[in-house]
């Protein structure tokens, strides 16, 4: 049995710390670890075979395939297909391989063709410490996944039908490493059909764990060229795509252009055409054919206006699905433009080194899930992140030069990613007054935003570059409407060494008793305890349970369901100093104080007396009674206390005030105000019996 979900977030974060997650030490996708499975192999004799990613149809997916056919499809490895299977052949290549007919993932491709100009990238995506001369039939890719770099374990069996592979083609025999990539991607999407269809982005992003920008050429910015010519000379992944159209998918326009298709951008450049600069852009078909035919385009008279040097340096006329286009052409063409890279550089005119801080956080329904700006009376419950430019040049070149950049990546708990859905989200940049405190409600009623993304995209990642001013600026990231429950991955990346804190990440659970000596009605807790104890002058939770409710909830409130028996047990344990099972006068007085305390509070934010309050309305009860819970805090109470209708009751409401007071006073008193170690039957005891 796996720990709970909130302990393995514990772990997690611990990993993080540690490093776990990282390039250097990436997650073992499935628990699988690469060299421990491979050294088995090897003293066994034997030839892997992942039963995580078995070769069956659940691998294939649905959808791909008629049921008749995939009764025609064999897993073969390499060796049954070629007498001396290579993973690399005369090194790496976009050429090295071609998309397959049956599977729709040229975004996925077109990203592997850039990649394959990168070997720094493709040394991270493919790890060179493996090969077929050991026979043991396993290897492992690396992906960045939703803020982690994770390590994928496949066998080499791959599909086929009539004795050739079904997917990527490799354009030589016997060389294997697209094959085989494309394989370890589809395990991490959790099927092959889950590559069918996808963006450009996601998987460049999967590819570097970096830095994205999207163009949409029809609003394309002045310094597009500027852009593309430093991000080639950077470790960049450049691809693009061409609007659906009219015509089929799949079917060449008379341009030679492939409608709703991605494309790599492999190379750009400047050339001297009758004396006048000419700006030309370089792509690939992931078909390996299928070229443009328009102007400079292979057979195009055009490149007789250049020098014969640099005719034969750049045209190479070949039916291989690489061609180059005109900038004027490239824009009216193609519907955007994505550019992804290790960090942000390439974005200055001159060397200047961008920091970063990332933060992972939560859209609570609720709580912590405000939606969008127009929502005025929840916006501001949305995580909320505040972060300084510093005065200073900050690597300006001239006076407005962007300095900032921020990405918002919506995170997946689907095992498969074609059960995604994605969110319209966004974020919102303010300036503020420097605090750690959570900008309220009014505060966004009387200020405008000074950077926005301009729509709310229906994106696992939306990025926006602007300049900004010195000063302090909180950063606020929503979906489209409230109650939009999601976890996501801020990115600020500065000119300047920014840092970016949460704000509201702080709690204050020291209770003042003095709020509860203001209550009026203390003196009446030895009438109450008179009437309910039993003939040992105790309490005991089922005696508590009908106090509460006849005291309580009856008269108070027109709620019919009360205290549970055990929630009964649970604030019996919390206030029960002699481990009895039982609550003494004194155990019982202090309980009785809290108790109308909470209560009197409760009827201030639940005006009709139905005994239930909206979560949206939790947190400023709960900080009427002096003590100030963080977001994380916030978000775990609704997930832990609130009913299937986003609601609190009256009794859930003691149990959490209770225990936050519990919890926090535990700690302290074990702790002496440093880290808090147990043994384990310290723990279990604190455990059971809380």
């Amino acid at each position: 049995m796996p720990p709970p979900g909130v302990i393995l977030d514990i772990i997690e974060q611990r990993n993080r710390r540690e490093g776990v997650g990282s390039l250097e030490n990436p997650l073992k996708f499935r628990g699988q670890d690469f060299h421990s499975l491979r050294q088995y192999c090897l003293s066994h004799r034997l030839r892997f075979v992942d039963d995580t990613f078995p070769p069956d149809s659940s691998s294939i997916g649905p959808g791909l395939l008629k049921n008749c056919d995939l009764a025609s499809v064999v897993w073969k490895r390499p060796r049954d297909l070629v007498n001396n299977p290579q993973l690399f052949v005369e090194g790496v290549s976009r050429f090295d391989f071609s998309q397959g007919e049956l599977l729709g993932n040229c975004w996925f491709l077109a990203s592997l063709g850039a990649v394959t100009f990168q070997i720094k990238i493709l040394q991270q995506v493919l790890p060179f410490d493996q090969s077929f001369e050991d026979d043991s039939g396993i290897f492992h890719f690396r992906f960045w996944r939703f803020g982690k770099w994770v390590d994928v374990v496949i066998d080499d069996k791959l599909p086929t039908i009539n004795g050739k592979l079904m997917f990527v083609y490799p354009k030589t025999r016997n060389e294997f490493w697209p094959s085989l990539l494309e394989k370890a991607y589809a395990k991490l999407c959790g099927s092959y059909s889950d590559l069918n269809a996808g963006s450009l982005s996601e998987a460049m992003m999967d590819f570097t764990g970096g830095v994205h920008l999207r163009f949409k050429l029809t609003d394309a910015p002045p310094d597009l060229w500027d852009l593309m010519w430093r991000a080639e000379k950077h470790i960049c992944l450049m691809g693009c795509g061409t609007p659906q159209g009219q015509t089929q998918s799949n079917k060449r326009c008379p341009s030679g252009l492939v409608p709703g298709h991605a494309y790599t951008v492999t190379a750009v450049t400047e050339l001297r055409s009758v004396r006048r600069p000419v700006r030309l852009v370089r792509l690939w078909n992931p078909w390996c054919q299928g070229e443009w035919k328009g102007d400079w385009s292979d057979r195009s008279p055009l490149w007789n206006s250049v020098s014969v040097e640099e005719r034969t340096k750049y045209l190479q006329i070949e039916n291989n699905g690489e061609f180059w286009i005109s900038m004027e052409d490239f824009v009216l063409n193609f519907d955007d433009l994505c550019i992804c890279c290790l960090s942000p550089d390439f974005l200055s005119e001159t060397d200047c080194h961008w920091s970063s801080v990332c933060h992972e956080g939560k859209w609570v329904a609720g709580v912590t899930a405000g939606g969008c700006i127009k929502y005025k009376e929840t916006f501001w419950r949305n995580p909320q992140y505040v972060f300084t430019i510093p005065p200073g040049p900050q690597c300006s070149e001239h006076q407005g030069a962007k300095n900032t950049l921020v990405t918002l990546l919506q995170k997946s708990d689907k095992k498969h990613r074609h059960l995604t859905k994605n969110y319209h989200i966004g974020f919102f940049i303010y300036a503020v007054q420097k605090s750690k405190q959570k900008v309220p409600s009014s505060f966004f009623c009387n200020h405008n935003p000074v950077k926005k993304t301009e729509i709310l995209l229906d994106a696992r990642e939306v990025s926006k570059f602007f300049q900004l001013k010195p000063g302090h600026y909180i950063v606020v990231p929503s979906t489209a409407d409230p109650n939009e429950a999601g976890t996501f991955i801020l990115r600020i990346f500065s000119k300047s060494d920014t840092l970016a804190e949460e704000c509201g990440d702080q709690h204050n659970l020291e209770f003042k008793k003095d709020n509860l000596s203001k209550n009026h009605d203390i003196n009446s807790f030895q009438e109450v305890f008179t009437q309910y104890h039993d003939q040992y002058l105790e309490v005991n939770a089922e005696q508590l349970q009908m106090l509460l409710n006849e005291k309580v909830i009856k008269g108070v409130t027109s709620q019919v369901e009360g205290f549970a028996l055990d929630t009964s047990r649970s604030i019996v344990a919390m206030m029960d100093l002699s481990v009895t099972g039982k609550l003494n006068d004194k155990e019982f007085s202090r309980l009785w104080k809290r108790v109308l305390f909470y209560r009197d509070i409760w009827l201030k934010f639940d005006g009709s007396r139905s005994g239930r309050l909206p979560l949206s309305k939790l947190q400023d009860a709960i900080q009427a009674t002096g003590i100030t819970p963080s977001d994380r805090l916030m978000n775990l109470l609704a997930l832990r206390y609130s009913s299937s209708s986003g609601e609190i009751t009256l009794p859930s409401f003691m149990l959490i005030l209770l225990r936050l007071e519990f919890v926090n006073k535990t700690f302290r008193d074990l702790s002496k105000g440093q880290a808090l170690h147990l043994s384990e039957t310290e723990w279990l005891h604190f455990s059971i019996y809380s």
